[in-house]
């Protein structure tokens, strides 16, 4: 039976409502902003059978929801603060996916220091679809953008790539690489498809030390695309430094290439200044973030990333997962 809307809101998402919410009685929240600091704000959605599968734990598509854009605020240097949330929900979802999910979102909130600021729910035709705007704090003129790269600039990147697409191909049964992982492993992958880790801890090193960066969702090489052009550069990326899962290191250059521009990474990709580098690490280190030098920004060639697999150029039957391409994600 479908829950109403006033009931979703008392019953599962008014206590997860902070301050300058209104406990959820108004039609519009307020912000207050610590002097010295600006707001960081950013959306993004999450949708059945594209960022998710239908059958995923409520609890953690919530997390996923929000995680994703905790990941877009640590590229720029913010620590989270707040959020809003867009909820359409179809005739299919009942009181216990509800329940789960706020729970999902209950257990973020307090991970990541955030609070429920408000939002909307609606009936959809098919869902769940959920939209989140997350909200920020960096001290003044201080944002990480995407541009502001120089050639000569390392890339670095943090954590390992290739750990969602991965875990993606083990829940839809596709073969690969990664069905001759122990349990464990492959139940890690699959965690970081469905719950992926922000590098929240890294945010403040990206402050101090790199010149652009920004968070890997769509595909490290398509990404990578972005972020070069933004700086008016090219790239260059040598696949062997690239960091992949335990047990996924020597595949075959098909595979490899689906782990490089699949997405649902959630990791940090960033542009460092040589004079920085060894700061960058140790800040790195001291956060508990491994990151690692992929490769470096160039002048010229196209605006575009080049990957070289032992010197020779990596065949890419894409660059990034794109929407409304007619590829399914999920």
């Amino acid at each position: 039976m479908a829950v109403d809307e006033l009931s979703i809101i008392d019953r599962f998402f008014r206590p997860l409502a902070g301050e300058g919410s209104f406990a959820l009685t108004d039609d519009a929240a307020s912000l207050g902003v610590p002097a010295g600091f600006e707001i960081v704000v950013t959306t993004d959605m999450v949708a059945a059978g594209v960022h998710f599968l239908a059958n995923d734990p409520a609890d953690s598509v919530a997390q996923k929801a929000l995680r994703v854009n905790v990941s877009d605020l640590a590229a720029k240097g913010a620590k989270p603060f707040a959020y809003v949330l867009g909820l359409g929900l179809g005739d299919e979802t009942g009181e216990q996916w509800l329940a789960a999910f706020a729970d999902g979102l209950g257990r973020d909130q307090k991970t990541h220091s955030m609070s429920l600021l408000g939002g909307d729910t609606i009936s959809v035709a098919a869902g769940p679809v959920i939209s989140i705007t997350a909200f920020g704090l960096l001290p003044v003129g201080r944002m990480v953008h995407r541009f502001g790269g120089r050639p000569g600039d390392a890339l670095y990147v943090s954590g390992e790539i290739g750990a969602g697409a991965a875990g993606l191909a083990l829940l839809k049964s596709e073969a690969g690489p990664w069905d001759a992982l122990p349990e464990k492993a492959r139940n890690i992958l699959v965690r970081r498809y469905r719950v992926p880790e922000p590098r929240v801890a890294l945010s403040s090193a990206l402050l101090e030390f790199a010149s652009a960066a920004m968070d890997v969702s769509d595909g490290l090489v398509g990404d990578c695309d972005k972020l070069s052009a933004a700086s008016g550069c090219s790239a260059l990326i040598e696949a062997g430094r690239i960091p992949l899962p335990d047990g996924l290191g020597m595949v075959d250059e098909r595979i490899l290439a689906r782990l490089l521009t699949a997405g649902d990474d959630y990791e940090i990709l960033a542009a460092i200044p040589p004079r920085n580098e060894a700061g960058f690490r140790a800040a790195a280190a001291k956060a508990g973030v491994a990151v690692s030098r992929i490769g470096s920004l160039r002048a010229g060639g196209g605006k575009r990333t080049d990957v070289l697999v032992e010197g020779r150029p990596l065949p890419l039957y894409r660059r990034a997962y794109m929407h409304r391409s007619g590829e399914t994600r999920s």
